[in-house]
């Protein structure tokens, strides 16, 4: 007897998929270029330069980042328009855990429209108007003029927040859904470890955040200062390692 997979699980079991891969593997990335702030202008603008560099980079972005965003954003949204909030009722920790997540997907769905427009193409009046795609000589001060903006500022706070939260809680509900974690000690050892990422990565999000404006962002500012060197040009434009 063949075995009916419905259209919704198909499609469920896809929005799973594509929030951990390729979109949680690039915010991991993203964080990663985005920390490079810390040692200075000259060292994120190289990063920057780096991910221009990419071969077939406008394939990557529209295949690899764009449209798996565009479904796993859309679809998500319509999964929070059937959330049945029982946090009230059933104060169990999980219950208000399934609620922050359905929450966290809406907010990301204009947050992360409003971080494409303004930073990858420039499009929000009032605001920056150059793309720091195209642009890498001047992405460390473009990032550093926004984050300047109390507002700005306070907005990708929490859309960092949220980000890191939504990734930390869908890997733990992937692993649950997949049969990838079946007793309730693995689940319950897996959740605490999936909040503990949660913190973590807002931590290192915020902490590059701040770095624009900050060496080193939170971090004692001798940290980054050998990094910093490297990244200093010489006046015949080679570099001083």
């Amino acid at each position: 007897m063949a075995i009916k997979i419905s259209r919704s699980f198909v499609m469920r079991k896809l929005h799973q998929l594509t929030g951990i891969v390729p979109l949680g593997a690039f915010f991991f990335v993203h964080l990663f270029t985005n920390s490079k702030a810390m040692s200075g202008a000259s060292v994120f603008n190289d990063a920057v330069a780096d991910i221009h560099h990419i071969p077939y980079l406008l394939f990557v972005e529209v295949f690899g980042i764009f449209l798996p965003l565009l479904f796993h954003s859309v679809y998500g949204v319509f999964i929070s328009a059937e959330m049945r909030p029982n946090g009230v009722n059933y104060g169990y920790g999980r219950n208000w855990f399934y609620i922050f997540q359905r929450v966290t997907g809406v907010f990301l769905f204009f947050f992360l429209l409003f971080h494409i427009l303004n930073f990858r193409f420039g499009m929000i009046p009032g605001l920056n108007l150059t793309p720091v795609a195209g642009n890498a000589e001047l992405a460390f001060a473009i990032v550093q003029k926004e984050f300047q903006i109390t507002w700005v500022f306070i907005l990708y706070v929490l859309g960092v927040t949220a980000t890191a939260w939504h990734l930390a809680y869908g890997f733990f509900l992937f692993a649950v859904d997949w049969g990838i974690l079946i007793g309730e000690r693995a689940q319950k050892m897996a959740l605490y470890a999936c909040v503990g990422l949660a913190f973590f990565l807002s931590a290192v999000g915020i902490n590059a955040m701040v770095a624009f404006n900050k060496k080193c962002g939170l971090l004692p500012s001798a940290l980054c200062e050998e990094a910093e060197k490297k990244g200093i040009a010489e006046p015949d434009g080679s570099r001083r390692f």
